[in-house]
């Protein structure tokens, strides 16, 4: 029986971080990692003076907002909907 996680290694900037993850997830954590080295880069020649605690800061929080945006445009999905399907209703009885 196989097993439903996998062990990989993800290479964040100088750091190695070893993850157990579902197995159908490895392609999606391998993103990420590479999603964050490249805004990491984009920080660090942006800021070249700061610390990498400062680098990664900036960098989780631009992922952060990121999700959080992801989010709230997703959470309007069904209102716009339905919002959609009672403006059709009402054209249809003012028609």
């Amino acid at each position: 029986m196989a097993s439903d996680k996998q062990h990989i290694n993800l290479h964040l900037d100088a750091h190695t971080v070893g993850l157990d993850v579902p197995r159908d997830q490895e392609p999606n954590y391998r993103k990420a990692a590479e999603l964050l080295n490249r805004r990491y880069q984009y920080y660090l020649k942006l800021r070249p003076n700061s610390s990498a605690e400062q680098l990664w800061m900036y960098t989780a929080l631009e992922v952060a907002v990121a999700l959080e945006s992801d989010a709230r445009e997703k959470s309007l999905v069904p209102v716009e909907k339905e919002l959609k399907e009672l403006n059709e209703l009402i054209k249809k009885h003012l028609s």
